[in-house]
């Protein structure tokens, strides 16, 4: 008996170990990634919303300076916010005063509740901005951050000031959805929550159009950061619930200048979907395509990206 418990024990510890190695990895990355951030003058908070229900973390400039426009960064799939900004930040945050959260299910954002649309992850962003006490403020979403954004500046007209969506198939047919879905030719859900590494590598291959910053990575890397998603059936839920979506034929025309920023050669939402954008906005939208880049412009030109963004914002403080 002893001899058994022994050997449980041992067994646990071992488990234990093993685990430990195998997020070395990755805890490494997501520190070095902590200290670049505060580097660029972002500080981590966390603030609580729905009466404790929803917590929302952000990283948030540490002095605000008012002669900077504030700019919230609204990330999408593919690891949380510092993963998606890293090649960004270092200049957006010369210009801006940068508030980046980590979506409801990212990172260390999480909730108790049952809401899985985009607009509930749009009014916790707001929700967290007010509670920083920030009550204006200009948004950049890219991909499921682009339909974030959206509804941010629908819902919060006098609070958004101006909106940048890159990359996001917010207009669409249910034609187009279902030609896109079967083109891509792999379950959406496995490769956005992916359980193993070439399903990133298949998401990677995806969205670059000139390399592939996958084969960068080796699988145990890879694996170590599948480990660390600690809400994979809630994202799996808000993918599902995304793809469940019809077109809606009463979406409303922003009243903010809008910038639409597309991938030229983008294969997950293909070129036209940026035109249909253009056209349901209207003369307060405007369109920049950016040549042999693919979805992930912010990997493939994050210098392009901050241009149009920076002019854009600032417009005539440039």
């Amino acid at each position: 008996m002893l001899s058994t418990i022994r050997s449980l024990r041992l067994h646990s510890r071992f488990l234990s170990l093993y685990g430990g190695i195998k997020s070395l990895p990755m805890d490494s990355a997501e520190a070095l990634l902590s200290v670049y951030y505060s580097y660029c003058n972002l500080s981590p908070c966390t603030v609580d919303l729905d009466d404790c229900q929803t917590s929302m973390h952000i990283w948030a400039a540490n002095h605000r300076r008012c002669n900077k426009p504030n700019l919230v960064l609204v990330h999408g799939y593919g690891g949380n916010s510092k993963w998606q900004f890293i090649l960004q930040i270092a200049q957006l945050t010369r210009d801006f005063n940068v508030y980046i959260p980590d979506l409801v299910f990212f990172g260390k954002s999480y909730s108790t509740r049952t809401e899985r649309t985009d607009a509930f992850q749009a009014k916790c962003v707001c929700d967290g901005m007010r509670k920083l006490g920030v009550d204006k403020f200009s948004v950049y979403g890219i991909s499921y951050g682009g339909y974030v954004a959206y509804r941010m500046a629908e819902m919060e007209e006098k609070m958004v000031e101006k909106v940048v969506i890159v990359s996001s198939g917010i207009v669409y047919t249910e034609e187009q959805k279902a030609e896109y879905l079967a083109k891509i030719g792999r379950n959406v859900v496995e490769m956005l929550v992916p359980e193993k590494p070439e399903d990133i590598r298949m998401l990677c291959r995806l969205s670059m159009h000139k390399s592939d910053v996958s084969k960068w990575f080796p699988d145990f890397f890879l694996r170590g950061f599948i480990a660390a998603d600690g809400w994979r059936k809630e994202r799996q839920e808000l993918v599902e619930n995304l793809l469940s979506e019809k077109p809606d034929p009463h979406l409303p025309v922003l009243t903010q200048e809008t910038l639409i920023i597309w991938g030229e050669k983008d294969n997950i939402f293909p070129i036209q979907l940026a035109h249909q954008l253009h056209r349901h906005l209207g003369p307060k939208s405007k369109l920049e395509i950016i040549k042999d880049v693919g979805h992930a412009a912010n990997v493939e030109a994050p210098n392009s990206l901050n241009e149009f963004i920076t002019s854009f914002v600032l417009g005539d403080r440039c």
